[in-house]
């Protein structure tokens, strides 16, 4: 294998380590002051770009417009979804069968069929209910 095949292999084991580690959202910014620079934009962005694409990350951004990634965990179980709040950003994963009666309507009276990996409901925490920052 090529020196640059396997440098750029260890570039992304590095990435990839790192957001694996990751309980909160991050920027790239962040992602790259992590790496101290072993690490070009370039390459972390192709990444990024990748693991949207087959939907192992959530993105989103803020209010001053400022993009945020956060991993999707994988699951096991075919009735789950996340709750995403829309103030401190926390991503929740959520194993629940209450979500299926959901999926069997909008597949019987909308004649769309949803798909069961990456359903994200947005709203806000009762951390940030509790703190001022949204409530109900």
């Amino acid at each position: 294998m090529p020196r640059n095949e396997t440098y750029n292999t260890k570039q992304k084991e590095m990435i990839l380590s790192i957001i694996k580690k990751k309980n909160h959202p991050f920027t790239i910014k962040e992602l790259y002051q992590e790496l101290n620079g072993e690490v070009g934009l370039t390459t972390i962005y192709r990444l990024i770009d990748k693991m949207l694409f087959e939907n192992k990350l959530n993105k989103s951004i803020s209010h001053d417009n400022i993009t945020f990634y956060e991993l999707l965990k994988e699951c096991q179980e075919e009735n789950h979804f996340y709750l995403k709040c829309t103030k401190c950003r926390d991503l929740v994963h959520i194993d629940c069968d209450c979500i299926e009666g959901l999926f069997n309507h909008i597949t019987k009276e909308h004649q769309f069929k949803p798909d069961k990996e990456h359903i994200i409901i947005e709203g806000t925490c009762q951390k940030c209910q509790m703190n001022g920052n949204g409530g109900i």
